[in-house]
């Protein structure tokens, strides 16, 4: 039985002060929830988050580099995230790779760091809308969970979350529908039974990310795929993130 995760990705919101009130809100509010929670917060406020002494929010970053250290300003290490208490990172966030044009090998050799310094990864996959119309999803995502995961050991691909965000359906409003989502999910299961065999692939807990509300949580937590959300907008609410991880 896989656990449902839910991850609010606040992206460039909330300085330290707004972050520490509502995490330490959210913690008090989700306390006895069967499900679990991470917030994956900007770099400065990960530090006073994790001074909260958290009992149910688990903190993540949004980003990292893969070298332990060196000349590379304005970059974050693996080490340095676990240093501050942090359990997940979220890699090959699609912003990622269409802003800063990060590629597969790049995101891979993330990847493998986390894990290196154990990190859990929350490893996102997803489509642009012209790849959608052109009968491309199942390719591109197979393909990005394949590279992606490229000499990650069957030890490692538990402590992995991979989320499938398609590209066009992040901040638009617009969703994909609950039985479509679940079809894409299905294939990326089939890639990790295909890399790691069909029992580990079974563990591993894929998320849907993409204008995830409380008013649709529903539609996609009813799918026999999908286990769980990783939310962007919803997740800077407070109101609206219990809601989501209460459904």
């Amino acid at each position: 039985m896989r656990t449902p995760i839910i991850a609010g990705n606040w992206k460039m919101h909330k300085n330290v002060g707004e972050a520490v009130e509502m995490v330490r809100e959210l913690d008090e509010l989700v306390a006895d929830s069967a499900v679990e929670v991470v917030i994956c917060a900007p770099f400065t406020s990960l530090s006073a988050l994790s001074a909260l002494g958290l009992k149910k929010v688990k903190l993540g970053a949004q980003n990292m580099y893969y070298a332990d250290q060196g000349a590379f300003t304005g970059e974050i290490s693996a080490s340095m995230l676990e240093d501050v208490g942090c359990e997940y990172v979220i890699l090959g966030h699609s912003e990622r790779r269409e802003i800063f044009k990060e590629e597969d090998e790049l995101i891979n050799k993330k990847v493998l760091k986390a894990l290196e310094v154990g990190l859990k990864p929350i490893l996102c996959v997803g489509e642009t809308l012209e790849q959608r119309k052109a009968g491309e999803t199942e390719e591109i995502v197979v393909s990005q969970t394949t590279l992606g995961l490229k000499d990650v050991s069957a030890e490692q691909i538990e402590q992995v979350v991979v989320a499938y965000e398609p590209i066009w359906a992040i901040g638009t409003g617009e969703t994909s529908n609950g039985e479509d989502a679940n079809q894409v999910i299905a294939s990326i299961r089939e890639a990790l039974a295909k890399l790691f065999g069909a029992e580990l692939a079974g563990k591993v807990r894929i998320q849907y990310g993409g204008s995830v509300k409380p008013g649709n949580i529903k539609e996609f937590m009813d799918q026999p795929e999908i286990d769980g959300a990783l939310v962007g907008g919803a997740s800077l609410n407070v109101k609206d993130f219990v809601g989501i991880i209460k459904y």
